[in-house]
């Protein structure tokens, strides 16, 4: 895996942490957390290559979803 992949997990994990607090619910343990991450960045590279959009804003939106 690429340096600027794991960093965007770690963004991505982070992000995630802070929704899970923000929304008073428990924070998942540190691996379904790397799960979770990994999956949402995959998605949002995917969706960046079929329509051309930044991949961090595409992680924020999948991540907002998962709030609702």
């Amino acid at each position: 895996m690429g340096f600027i992949r794991q960093q965007e997990e770690k963004l991505a994990m982070r992000f995630l942490s802070w929704q899970y607090e923000k929304l008073k619910k428990p924070v998942p343990p540190e691996v379904e957390l790397e799960l979770q991450a990994a999956k949402i960045v995959a998605e949002a590279h995917d969706i960046a290559r079929a329509r051309g959009r930044n991949v961090m804003a595409i992680i924020k939106d999948l991540i907002s979803e998962i709030k609702k």
